[in-house]
């Protein structure tokens, strides 16, 4: 099977090697990363064991052309290239998986390809990129999947049998959009209260951020757990986001919020993605993390004050960042 990996960060090199390495035809797309990944492949350091691969590279999608499937990892600020990365790599049998965070990008790649092609992808995976072309993988590593439109189709079989085929447990859901709702249950608190905690606690509580004060450091998952102020808020969060799915018809439970928590407490201290982007100085996933679910749960016409003030200290934050930047 031909698989073109489209950004090849810590979950599209991740995933894009398990496949390569299981026996897929794997083309990576990369760009600053090119010279390194050519000449020394893919390494992945995991707690499950070390291994390297060497996918096939390429600069630009032409140099791949039509594949069996599209697997995208960029960063959802990065949604706007999919007209000009995309297309060149899929004909009219292609699967088009996103492994993304947040709310939209199904609904942005319907834009480019028919609903029954595109195919979305929930990781639950502690990943980072250490350096060019080597991946740290520190924990658990599944991946739920579903079809974009609203039925479980042969599509979404096939390739969760790929994932488990190449070691990676995979299952596939009926209803993605839960699954996505369920997801932010845990993106939503460890992603945003994670950066905005550099602002301090009051800042979080009130969305009010102080321009002239410098962010001290993020808030790891063990921070957040090993302060009650900080845990109530994270359960705080999660209450908030499963009534807002449950309104909008999604049947989750309460219960969830002390699952997750439960969960992460294993994960040591780990910082989620939103945290190493905010350190690097890099654009944030807050309109499909953050807005979007805002945006929804006010649409149902349900109150989310916390994560209305989360969203309010992260769009200051992002805003100071870009000031210090220019």
């Amino acid at each position: 099977m031909k698989i073109a990996v489209v950004g090849c960060g810590a979950v599209g090199s991740y995933y894009g090697a398990q496949l390569c390495r299981a026996g897929s035809e794997v083309h990576f797309l990369l760009r600053t990363d090119y010279e390194v990944v050519r000449r020394q492949g893919v390494r992945i350091r995991s707690f499950q064991g070390d291994f390297t691969v060497r996918p096939h590279c390429a600069t630009e999608p032409e140099a791949i052309g039509p594949s069996d499937m599209v697997m995208i990892g960029l960063k959802t600020t990065a949604n706007d290239q999919f007209p000009c990365l995309l297309p060149p790599l899929a004909g009219p049998h292609t699967a088009v998986l996103t492994l993304q965070n947040g709310l939209g990008n199904e609904e942005r790649l319907a834009e480019l390809f028919p609903a029954g092609q595109i195919l979305g992808g929930l990781c639950f995976v502690c990943l980072t990129r250490s350096a060019p072309g080597v991946i740290q993988h520190t924990a658990h590593g599944r991946i739920v999947l579903g079809e974009f439109l609203p039925r479980p189709g042969e599509r979404a079989r096939d390739v969760a049998r790929l994932f488990q085929q190449a070691g990676v447990p995979c299952e596939v859901t009926a209803d993605l959009r839960r699954a996505h709702w369920e997801k932010l249950v845990w993106n939503v608190p460890f992603n945003g209260l994670g950066v905005a905690g550099a602002a301090g606690y009051d800042a979080v509580l009130n969305g009010q951020v102080n321009p002239a004060a410098p962010p001290g450091p993020c808030l790891a998952t063990d921070a957040l757990l090993g302060e009650p102020r900080w845990t109530a808020l994270v359960r705080e969060l999660m209450i908030e986001v499963i009534a807002a799915a449950r309104v909008l018809g999604l049947d989750i439970p309460e219960t969830l919020a002390d699952e997750q928590i439960a969960r992460t407490r294993t994960m040591g201290a780990y910082k989620a993605s939103t945290l190493l982007d905010f350190e690097r100085g890099q654009p944030l996933e807050l309109a499909s993390l953050f807005r979007e679910p805002l945006r929804q749960a006010r649409t149902a016409g349900v109150a989310t004050p916390r994560l209305a003030a989360l969203c309010d200290a992260l769009n200051q934050l992002e805003a100071g960042a870009n000031r210090r930047a220019a």
